[in-house]
């Protein structure tokens, strides 16, 4: 199986880091690696700059693409993975969402820089747009300076009050499938007991995860999700995160200003975001 992978980059070391680590994540597959840059600017700021300064900012944004091109190729030992440039005049979500339709993208990776402060670090600006905007593709998140780590381990919490659709749980095994990684579901304990509605969704989640390697985990219910799950994370040396991001999910919620600076959710490990 041949994947297409998506990766945004703005030129910083972080979004070097983060395209590092897809190489090595994909290091035994056959791949494409379509290497975007978005030279997008505001219509106000088209009034006061030149077509030729526009055109001069374009072509040196290429000239970085290719150099990058030529640094991952340099960097990469897969005689089997393809490395190709888009450069967009477009928004960051929109050019991401241009791509991974006309190139069939199958996974965006993308690194976030978090912002210092009392409880740790949130999600960059860009990175909370592409997870909340954006519902064609999965999306993992690496964190800043992140080094790579063979994900055998990948968390999975869920309360079991959804019922998950395959397409929904098919990025969760293709990662899984790449390391023969272990799926540990946690089920954050509200009550004593599954209701008949969640022991169904359980029992259908179980069903779809029945090629694969997974563990049931419960865990008591903490003041903050987001220390539930870390705490979880350092405890079964987690690799990936993976939740699926739909309506009123946890996602939602800590992508959204001011809950993500309050709640201060620091990625400890990828993130692969889901679409519902």
């Amino acid at each position: 199986m041949k994947h297409n992978i998506l990766l945004p980059t703005d030129f910083s070391d972080n979004s070097w880091s983060a395209i590092v680590y897809a190489l090595k994540l994909y290091a035994h597959e056959e791949c494409t690696f379509y290497l975007l840059n978005s030279v997008a600017i505001s219509v106000a700021m088209r009034s006061k700059i030149s077509k030729s300064l526009l055109k001069t900012s374009q072509e040196e944004a290429k000239k970085e693409l290719l150099n990058l091109k030529q640094l991952a190729q340099e960097s990469n030992g897969n005689p089997n993975h393809d490395f190709k440039i888009i450069l967009s005049i477009n928004d960051l979500d929109k050019a991401i969402n241009n791509a991974v339709i006309n190139h069939d993208i199958s996974l965006v990776i993308m690194g976030t820089k978090g912002v210092t402060g009392a409880k740790g670090f949130f999600f960059g600006s860009n990175t909370v747009r592409v997870i909340s905007r954006f519902a064609n593709c999965p999306v993992l998140v690496i964190p800043e300076d992140y080094d790579f780590v063979a994900p055998k381990q990948i968390a999975f919490p869920t309360d079991y009050n959804r019922f998950y659709g395959s397409n929904e749980i098919k990025p969760l095994t293709q990662m899984a499938d790449l390391y023969n990684s272990k799926i540990r579901i946690l089920h954050i304990n509200e009550n004593e007991e599954l209701s008949e509605i969640q022991q169904f969704n359980q029992m259908m989640l179980q069903s779809y995860l029945n090629n694969n390697k997974y563990s049931l985990h419960w865990m008591p219910k903490y003041d903050k999700k987001t220390a539930e799950i870390n705490d979880f994370i350092e405890e079964l040396n987690i690799n990936i995160l993976a939740m699926v991001n739909y309506k009123h999910s946890f996602i939602e919620n800590i992508v959204k200003e001011p809950i993500i600076k309050k709640i201060g959710f620091k990625p400890l490990v990828p993130f692969l975001v889901i679409p519902e």
